[in-house]
């Protein structure tokens, strides 16, 4: 597994590399050709500031001066390079930084996966697009306070990443609370001779940056850009400007340094010395007047802090932290007006939550190492001998964690409809293939879409019903399923769940290499597109329909497989016959509507029902028979108390 990581960091760092130094030299680095190019801020007399599009501080434009006159493509690689070696060390001190004790697998694998996780995060990935400095103050703060053994030499080191990023000052504060007062001493000092430096070369951007332009706060061409994640911006793009604003922002950032700060000592004095240090680059990035995204590394060293009592809920915060840090903040909340406030500003959501409510366990906790053990039931061997269970895929007892699930679902709906967006190989294809399913249909007698699609239509009511049906059905009841499941039937909900989740990925890789016309994109076959309306066959993206999905994602149809699920699930699950029936009558209606409406043809539904057969197959082979459990009879006074739950029986059903 080791090497395994090793090698996936490797990677990672060669796709970095390709997807930066393979752009057209005008827009890769385009920051750093701002500042050193040919008519580069740093080296056109006048201001740096004049034109808007350098917003480091006056010590930053010093430090980089040297490069201007350096040739464009060597600095392109030398630049791309150091950064990835950058993410390295930093990924490496951050694994020797864990907190103690760890186990011996967690400290081989720690490094790298702290630095796969640097390379896949978004501030990562933008600094090497835009060719930023932002890695370098939080590696200088991390080697400040982890590898540098004289406290002085610390606060040296953590007070040039101030000068960098000036809000990195609050570590100061953090150093001397924690008794490192020297360090603390140390870095206000190198803070001030090295601003005192940039201030004596350069007086007027100095002015500029630290008079004129509030600490840089109004240096960008869009400070209420979605891209700066300060409480600043948010409160710019909440419509507040002028004095309100800047009242409201100072007082709101007076209470987050006071909260964070007195947190990240609490926890600093516990010996968790990484998520002081992380909780601290949070309160600086909620309280910089300014917080592009490749300034945002800090949130992810949060990733460290233990949250919650019960093992099945240590994973809630971790991966929320991670896919907050990896992933556009559309796929992680749905597109609802109510959920914009947070969606827009979901790193600084984050950046908050670490610094000021985040309730991450003590040291001293007994639950710290020993959280509340999830239960499981017993392994049993699969049907097929031959077959071995996957041993780490164990089936769980107990109910997962709420937040984790939709936070999951969410996300893997998210990438379901990428991929399905994204699989199309044209128009031409996808009507070849919707050839061969007609004449393979026609081979088979089975061609039955003309005429049900045409009878459909000849009825008003019953097209208006499997219009109605089609557009509201396909979410509803899966969602409802698993809802139903959650609160009443955890160990099922999570058998469920895994099937669903098998046959989606499984359709998905069908959509990939089978892109295939439904019969309402068929032209010169004669149906009727009951729920979109007429197709104008004379344009060559009519196919398309919206930007929203993609038409040619047919076989297998996941209408008809979802709905199959759902039956099979009710089926088996319902406990009164007429519950059974109504999960029954669901893939039977949905079969009737997708060919009824032209939306596919009857082999997409054959399609279907394979995938969610391989779904539950699939989970099957991994882990066995759907665990089942029942109340256990209280033990008696002079037997140990067992388990709340047993499994009473080994067969499928």
């Amino acid at each position: 597994m080791r090497v395994g990581l090793w090698l996936m960091a490797a990677l990672l760092a060669v796709r970095q590399i390709t997807v930066v130094l393979r752009q057209p030299p005008g827009e890769r680095l385009t920051d750093l050709g701002t500042w050193t190019g040919p008519g580069g801020v740093l080296h056109v007399p006048g201001s740096l500031y004049d034109a808007a599009q350098f917003t480091g501080t006056p010590f930053n434009g010093l430090v980089l001066k040297p490069f201007a006159s350096s040739a464009e493509q060597a600095l392109g690689w030398g630049w791309t390079f150091g950064t990835l070696l950058l993410v390295a060390v930093l990924g490496l001190i951050v694994a020797r930084a864990v907190p103690q004790p760890v186990s011996r697998r967690t400290a081989l694998l720690a490094a790298p996966v702290a630095i796969c996780l640097l390379m896949l995060s978004l501030p990562v990935r933008n600094t090497l697009h835009l060719g930023q400095t932002s890695i370098i103050p939080v590696l200088l703060v991390l080697v400040g306070c982890f590898a540098a053994r004289d406290e002085r030499v610390s606060g040296v080191l953590i007070g040039i990443g101030a000068a960098f990023q000036p809000t990195v000052l609050l570590f100061a504060p953090l150093l001397w609370f924690t008794g490192r007062r020297k360090a603390a001493v140390s870095a206000g000092a190198t803070f001030a001779a090295s601003t005192a430096l940039a201030w004596a070369a350069m007086p007027d951007d100095s002015w500029t940056y630290w008079i004129d332009e509030a600490a840089g706060a109004g240096l960008a061409v869009n400070p209420d850009g979605l891209a700066n994640q300060s409480l600043h911006g948010a409160l710019l793009r909440f419509g507040l400007s002028g004095p309100l604003e800047w009242a409201l922002f100072l007082a709101l950032a007076a209470a987050v340094v006071y909260v964070g700060l007195r947190r990240a000592v609490r926890y600093a004095r516990d010996g968790q010395l990484l998520l002081a240090v992380a909780i601290t680059g949070c309160v600086a990035v909620a309280v910089s007047p300014t917080a592009w995204q490749h300034q945002l590394l800090w949130v992810l060293l949060a990733v460290v802090g233990r949250v919650g009592k019960r093992a099945s809920d240590r994973p809630v915060w971790p991966v929320a932290v991670v896919l907050a840090m990896t992933l556009p903040a559309k796929m992680m909340l749905p597109n609802m007006a109510v959920l914009h406030p947070i969606r827009d500003n979901v790193i600084l959501v984050a950046a908050l939550a670490a610094a000021c409510f985040v309730p991450f366990l003590s040291r001293t906790a007994p639950t710290f190492d020993r959280p509340v053990p999830t239960d499981y039931a017993a392994p049993v061997a699969a049907r097929w001998k031959w077959v071995p269970l996957v041993p780490f895929w164990r089936r769980v007892l107990t109910r997962p964690n709420l937040l984790l699930e939709m936070l999951l679902i969410r996300v893997g709906y998210s990438a379901y409809s990428q991929v399905r967006l994204a699989a199309t190989a044209g128009r031409s294809t996808a009507e070849e293939h919707g050839r061969q399913i007609h004449s393979i249909e026609q081979a088979l007698f089975i061609d039955i879409e003309h005429w049900v699609n045409h009878a459909v239509v000849g009825v008003p009511w019953l097209k208006d019903f499997f219009n109605f049906y089609y557009t509201s059905f396909h979410f509803v009841v899966p969602l409802t399923v698993l809802g139903v499941l959650y609160v009443r039937r955890p160990v099922d909900f999570r058998w469920a769940r895994t099937a669903l989740g098998f046959a989606t990925v499984l359709a998905l890789i069908g959509f990939w290499l089978y892109p295939l016309a439904p019969p309402r994109l068929m032209p010169g076959l004669g149906f009727i597109d009951t729920v979109h309306g007429a197709q104008d066959f004379s344009k060559p993206d009519y196919g398309t329909l919206t930007a929203l999905t993609n038409q040619y994602a047919a076989m297998p149809s996941l209408h008809f497989g979802w709905s199959l699920w759902c039956g099979v699930v009710i089926v088996i699950l319902a406990p009164k016959v007429w519950m059974k029936v109504l999960g029954a009558l669901h893939p039977t209606i949905t079969v009737m509507t997708i060919v009824g409406t032209a939306n596919h043809w009857v082999l997409d539904a054959v399609g279907g029902a394979m995938v969610v057969g391989a779904g539950f197959g699939i989970g099957y082979l991994l882990a066995g028979p759907r665990a089942r459990s029942v109340p256990v009879p209280p033990a008696a006074p002079d037997e140990p108390e067992k388990a709340a739950v047993r499994e009473p029986d080994r067969s499928l059903t």
